[in-house]
């Protein structure tokens, strides 16, 4: 898909809560450009005229706006049903000659990876999306489309390929973001004190990589399905963009995977040398305490008060005991050092 740099951001969800539910209602001619902006209520009288499709574009819609749009449109009641209400498994289902397509989304918020819901519909004169939760608006999609009205010319399921282009391409920041933090506590993972914060963070990053590799999977088989089947819906030539859009998806696939790995080896390689600088503290004690075991031992064999001790009686008694035990502690001493105890 063309790209181009002098297009501005996407405007945020907040501003698309400003101006309602209803984001854009746009109708385009059979050459794929922009004929104006319509109302609800004029949707059925735009779709009676030939050579037209309509892209409309909700965000959080009621139940009486959906129910209109199903109206409008002659949607299927239980896709309807199942755009309503967020929390639906990624899928791809038809409904007579309506697509009904359920992706997850992702998007950066105060910081924080947050995930929504983007279900749509596809018709041979309509493409309709109804965003729930956290998503980037679909207003650069539809401009890229639009700057390039050839290829909207070939219907509403170039769009579609517009839209699913710009959620896969949305989740590469994210990734990219989760593998610089990754480094970041690389830096704090070859450390013998315990970091909780460090393991607290690695943990996060696991969480968020599975949530986001169960949104990444299923578009693998939704990609599929659109680049092989439904010919009266997706046509022929927008078939080799979804085709791009499913190596995205793989590409994207492997590098969560490969993210999960090196997740779990730096959480096992923090562990371990929690493990490694606890023993080394363990050696030390286990010295010590053998080194303290000499003179504690002597000490308390003069210290039993026999009646016969004979060398409590020699001249040189004391300094002979008291030069032994160094001797035995320092030998003692020398050895461990020498292993690496001390």
């Amino acid at each position: 898909m063309p790209t181009d740099a002098a297009l501005p951001l996407p405007s945020s969800a907040a501003r698309d809560k400003l101006r309602g539910p209803v984001v854009n209602c746009v109708a385009y001619n059979r050459a794929g450009r922009r004929i104006s902006d319509i109302t609800i209520d004029a949707i059925s009288d735009v779709l009676k005229e030939p050579d037209t499709f309509i892209w409309l574009g909700l965000h959080e819609p009621d139940e009486a706006l959906l129910l209109k749009i199903q109206e409008e449109f002659d949607l299927h009641e239980l896709a309807i049903e199942d755009a309503q209400h967020a929390h639906q498994r990624p899928k791809i289902e038809v409904y007579d000659d309506t697509l009904f397509v359920v992706v997850h989304t992702a998007q950066f918020v105060c910081g924080k990876v947050e995930f929504g819901e983007t279900h749509i519909f596809l018709g041979k004169r309509f493409l309709v999306t109804v965003r729930h939760g956290a998503s980037l608006s679909y207003a650069r999609a539809r401009a890229l489309c639009e700057q390039t009205p050839e290829m909207l010319a070939l219907g509403p399921s170039f769009g579609l390929y517009a839209i699913l282009d710009f959620i896969v391409d949305n989740y590469f920041p994210i990734v990219s973001s989760f593998e610089a933090e990754l480094k970041e506590l690389e830096l704090r993972i070859f450390n013998e004190k315990f970091d909780r914060d460090t393991i607290e963070r690695l943990y996060y990053l696991k969480r968020e990589l599975v949530t986001l590799r169960l949104a990444v999977t299923p578009m693998h088989d939704i990609l599929n399905q659109l680049k092989r089947f439904f010919p009266g819906l997706i046509h022929e030539d927008v078939r080799v963009y979804f085709r791009d859009v499913f190596d995205h998806a793989v590409r994207m696939s492997e590098a969560t995977s490969t993210l999960g790995e090196m997740i779990s080896a730096a959480l096992q390689v923090n562990l371990a040398m929690v493990s490694v600088g606890q023993n080394e503290v363990t050696k030390r004690l286990a010295g010590w305490a053998a080194i303290l075991a000499i003179p504690t031992t002597v000490g308390a064999v003069y210290g039993m008060n026999f009646e016969h001790m004979p060398e409590l009686k020699w001249q040189y008694g004391y300094f002979t005991v008291v030069g032994i035990t160094i001797v035995a502690c320092s030998s003692l001493y020398w050895r461990l050092k020498k292993a690496g105890w001390l």
